[in-house]
Order: structure tokens, then C-alpha cells, then sequence
């Protein structure tokens, strides 16, 4: 009885073993290098090599990361249930659609200065076996990867091209109410508020070239190379006051020279409905990674269904570990704060050392 039993344990066990082997098992492909969960994966390191050296600079957190994460939203956002239910086309999502349609998604105002992403974009995407969608939010999830403290985003394929645009007036425009702003992510996409500020993490690595066709170049925060939570510490400094909610192409001057704060994001930073939610990614840097992890892959799945899609995000690099501390800049502290949160006080944190400092523009490559 007892020899029957050990069999019978050991023929479960070898069925368990080839089972977790089939699980396991990865396809080689066809560059003889590396290999992959899916087969489907194996065309994105040819990509992934070629963005990060031709399109990255050799992997830099630049302008070219930024204006491809931007890239990647404002293609993903233009979609609406709403406008769908009326008869009129609703957008696809992440389709590909500012791109293949770039002749007339770049003409709407909210888009103004993507059509230089997407003409650097063009020869990547005609040289390699991707569709368009697919590969605008593959190239700004690998931008992404190039900035310390950023977390590792995922990236699926399978998204079929645009075959319409999408319509005008489904992006956020910095100059929108917060009222507008919430709803159209509602609309979009079911986002909630808390999502809404986790995916405007972004803007710690972003600049402005066309808020302020002045100024171009200039950072939402302070370290517009570090994937940190500085960009939600300092557009909860005391800044100028708001010209209005149409003033100025929504910007608000923030007290950092050289630094540009958008209308909606100082907002955003106040508003009782994402006050908290704004003020809990200070020194959250655990917080800020997930959260933002989370809300990009809901927002580049937009419009598509999830099972019809590969899982392919074991292609991303990690991203180098944090750079910096939270902390204020040179000459600014707690008493600089606009304390909008309620529940809890604003975090403490050390001051930068020395007398006030401009904060440099990001250099066009």
C-alpha cells in the first residue's frame, strides 16, 4: 500500500514538474539572442534597440522621452462613449490615430506640438513589423525606462491601426476646470480622481514648448531628468496669482525662476476632490511608481480589450533606482506651502542648501 502511494505521489509530481515547464518554457527568436514569453514579443528588441540608440540618445531621459510619453496619452485619450453614443465616431483610443491621421489630429488645439513627435516617430514605425499603436505606447514606455525612479511600465501588442480619427475636443487642455478635467477622464475611460492625478506623475518628467512658445523647453518641476515626486511638491508652492481660468494659455508662474506650472495642475493641487491625493505622492516614491504603473497601462489599453492583447512587458528595461530625496528648493521651505490638504499636514522635508536657483530649460536635441 505504501509503495502505491509513494508511485502515485511521484506520478503527480512529474505531472506537475512538465506542467510548470509548459508554463515556463520560452520561444527563442529569431535574432538567435534573446528570447521570449510569447513569440509575438521577439519583434520589440529589435525596436527596443533601435529606439533607445536613435530615438533616446543611448538612453537619455530627454526631450524625446517626454514628448513620447506625451504621445502616448494624448493618442489614448481621444476616445468617447459619449460622443460614440450619439452617432458620431467616438475615437478609438490607443489606435495609432494621431499619427495615421496626423494631417488632421495635429490641427486640434489640445495637440498643438505632437507633430514633431510623431515625424521623429515616423521612420522607427515605418522600419519596423509594429502597428502604429502598438508602437507609440511601446516607445513611451521604453522613454520612460530611462529616468531614475521611474517604475517598469507595462507594454502589450495586438492593437489594430485607426482606421478614422478621433474627434476634436477629447483632450484636457491646461486651461480646463477641474469640473472638465475629472469628467473627461470619466468619459474616457472611467478613470477616477485619484487615477487622474496618479497619471499626471508624468509631468515630473515633462516641459513645455508650446504653453508658452516664449519659454520653450521649461519644466513642470525642478529635476525634469528624475522620475520624482518633486513635480507634486512644488506646485503646492505659494505661486502668482491664477490670471483666470482662460488667462494666459493656462499657466501660472510658479515661485522657481525658470520653472512653468500649469493652470490645471495648480488646480488640480487644490481642488477639495484630489487635494489629499495630490499632497500623499510627496516623499511617496513607493506610491508614485505603482500608482502611475497602474493608471498607464488602464490609459494605453483604452478602446481595446485586454484578453486580445500580449503581455510582452518583460521586454522593458528597469529603470535606473531614485536619484534624489524629496526635499524643497534653495530658499524655500514649509511656510512656502499652500497647504490645500485638510486631513493631513504637508510632509517634512530638508531644504536644499543655498541661495535660490533658476531651473534650467530642457535642451532640445
Amino acid at each position: 500500500m505504501a509503495f502505491k502511494m509513494l508511485a502515485s505521489f511521484v506520478s503527480v509530481l512529474a505531472a506537475l514538474q512538465v506542467a510548470n515547464g509548459a508554463l515556463t518554457r520560452r520561444v527563442s527568436c529569431p535574432d538567435g539572442v534573446n528570447t521570449a514569453s510569447n513569440a509575438a514579443c521577439c519583434a520589440l528588441f529589435p525596436v527596443l534597440e533601435d529606439i533607445q540608440k536613435n530615438l533616446f540618445d543611448g538612453g537619455e531621459c530627454g526631450e524625446e522621452v517626454h514628448e513620447s510619453l506625451r504621445l502616448t496619452f494624448h493618442d489614448a485619450i481621444g476616445i468617447s462613449p459619449k460622443i460614440a453614443a450619439t452617432g458620431t465616431f467616438g475615437g478609438g483610443g490607443a489606435d495609432g490615430s494621431i499619427a495615421i491621421f496626423a494631417d488632421i489630429e495635429t490641427n486640434f488645439h489640445a495637440n498643438n506640438g505632437v507633430d514633431e513627435i510623431i515625424g521623429e516617430q515616423a521612420p522607427f514605425i515605418a522600419a519596423h513589423n509594429l502597428t502604429t499603436a502598438d508602437f507609440i505606447q511601446f516607445a513611451g514606455a521604453i522613454g520612460v525606462s530611462n529616468c531614475p525612479g521611474a517604475p517598469r511600465l507595462d507594454v502589450f501588442v495586438g492593437r489594430k491601426d485607426a482606421t478614422q480619427p478621433a474627434p476634436d475636443g477629447t483632450v484636457p487642455e491646461p486651461f480646463d476646470s477641474v469640473d472638465s478635467i475629472l469628467a473627461r477622464f470619466a468619459d474616457a475611460g472611467g478613470f477616477s480622481s485619484a487615477e487622474v492625478v496618479a497619471l499626471l506623475a508624468s509631468h515630473t518628467i515633462a516641459a513645455a514648448d508650446h504653453v508658452d512658445p516664449t519659454i520653450p523647453g521649461t519644466p513642470f518641476d525642478s529635476t525634469p531628468e528624475l522620475f520624482d515626486t518633486q513635480f507634486f511638491i512644488e506646485t503646492q508652492l505659494k505661486g502668482t496669482a491664477f490670471p483666470g481660468t482662460s488667462g494666459n494659455q493656462g499657466e501660472l508662474e510658479s515661485p522657481l525662476a525658470g520653472e512653468l506650472r500649469l493652470q490645471s495642475d495648480g488646480l488640480l493641487a487644490r481642488d477639495s476632490r484630489t487635494a489629499c491625493e495630490w499632497q500623499s505622492f510627496v516623499d511617496n516614491q513607493a506610491k508614485l511608481q505603482s500608482a502611475f504603473k497602474a493608471a498607464f497601462k488602464k490609459m494605453t489599453i483604452l478602446g481595446n480589450d485586454i484578453n486580445d492583447l500580449v503581455d510582452c512587458s518583460e521586454v522593458v528595461p528597469t529603470p535606473p533606482a531614485p536619484a534624489s530625496p524629496a526635499h524643497f528648493p534653495a530658499g524655500l521651505g514649509i511656510d512656502d506651502v499652500e497647504q490645500a490638504c485638510t486631513e493631513t499636514p504637508f510632509p517634512t522635508l530638508p531644504t536644499d542648501p543655498g541661495p535660490v536657483t533658476s531651473v534650467a530649460p530642457v535642451p532640445a536635441s
